[in-house]
């Protein structure tokens, strides 16, 4: 799913947009012990209750996608009787009214899920009667000839509130505040089945995690069993590997600028698609040659590729380049400058070591305090 499609969902959770039909939960203790379970209709809930399950659902569709937000495949074994694709299946085409189900999900994530505390199972289905579009990308609530029913999945931890004082109205001064178990924002979720193209994908599930680098790998193969891909990090640290092993003793200070350059110059000019940007092995050899990478070390790239990455992988741009700076980083020195001034930057053999030279333009400050710096023209002071 891209940026537009998560938030044509995002948006259904408003009061005036809102057709959640069924709303249930599990409240869990950290013993894995079930404490409570809950089913009602969404629509009925007071209207304080209904802002507040929709922050927690935006939540759960927020992010970035290929970091956080990732649209996983089921493989087709989990489309046969008994596998994952199918029980969910099962599980939105019931419209969360068999407790049958809904238990035996609740049961799937308590055996499955690594978490120390407590925690809130959430599940929600929602029937969206998505209105057609006019050639200039307006709604026509008129036009519709798509109907998508999804169910979306979290689970929230439940945690104390911090002890503090509060005001008395009633006595008019300042007690001990009774503490209290609050729902926090998502750890993780997922969206069944995708949206893509504006339209069903039962093929596919857009699963969400708080924290990039973690996936709950027991939970997903229980719930999902969908190929994972690397992680945010991995990917990074894939990439910096990849361009280490191709280059060997060429992988100097220039040729890697050259490389995040191009891949600042790819991130501009895909800003505007809704889609992520993303390399394969052929797109990501285009770009090394692009960046100045002998044809010699190019000829083993693909062997690089695919030792270290596999045949088939594809790294996320946002996940491998940073568009706010370029940092430079020694044992004891770190100099960061933004990409588009890397022109400031050169290397140069002084005195039979290389060093970093850096252009001083502008104003200069050393912890806050304005420097003097030689301008041309201008003799050093010895």
């Amino acid at each position: 799913m891209n940026k537009q499609e998560i938030s044509e969902i995002k948006k259904l959770f408003h009061p005036r947009k809102c057709s959640i039909t069924r709303i249930c939960g599990c409240y869990v203790d950290g013993e894995k012990n079930k404490k409570a379970t809950f089913r009602q209709p969404f629509l009925a809930l007071p209207e304080e209750e209904m802002f507040k399950y929709f922050e927690i659902f935006k939540k759960c569709l927020s992010g970035s996608p290929g970091k956080n937000l990732l649209t996983l495949e089921f493989p087709l074994k989990s489309e046969e009787p008994g596998g994952t694709q199918e029980f969910l299946y099962r599980l939105k085409g019931s419209e969360l009214k068999d407790d049958a189900l809904l238990e035996e999900y609740y049961d799937k994530i308590i055996q499955s899920y690594e978490y120390v505390g407590n925690y809130l199972i959430l599940l929600i289905h929602d029937v969206y009667d998505v209105p057609g579009k006019t050639t200039d990308g307006l709604d026509m609530e008129d036009a519709s000839d798509e109907i998508y029913e999804y169910i979306l999945s979290c689970i929230c931890p439940v945690e104390l509130s911090k002890p503090g004082l509060s005001y008395n109205a009633e006595e008019n001064n300042f007690r001990n505040r009774i503490r209290d178990w609050v729902v926090g924002m998502p750890q993780m979720g997922f969206l069944f089945p995708a949206f893509h193209d504006r339209s069903t994908d039962l093929h596919s599930v857009l699963y969400y995690t708080r924290d990039g680098e973690e996936f709950q790998q027991t939970l997903l193969d229980e719930i999902l069993a969908c190929p994972l891909p690397l992680s945010a990090g991995g990917q990074k640290d894939t990439f910096h590997a990849i361009i280490e092993e191709t280059l060997e003793e060429t992988c100097d200070i220039e040729t890697v600028i050259n490389i995040h350059e191009k891949l600042n110059e790819m991130v501009e000019e895909h800003k505007e698609e809704p889609a992520p940007l993303v390399l394969d092995k052929n797109e990501l050899k285009t770009l090394f040659a692009d960046s100045g990478v002998s044809n010699e070390k190019l000829d083993k790239f693909e062997q690089h590729f695919r030792e270290t990455a596999g045949e088939d992988t594809e790294l996320f741009v946002n996940n491998v380049t940073s568009t706010r700076s370029l940092e430079v980083k020694t044992p004891d020195v770190v100099v960061k400058v933004k990409p588009e001034r890397t022109d400031l930057l050169q290397t140069r053999n002084i005195d039979g070591r290389e060093c970093l030279v850096i252009t001083l333009d502008g104003n200069v400050e050393v912890n806050g305090v304005s420097v003097r710096t030689v301008h041309p023209g201008e003799e050093e002071e010895l």
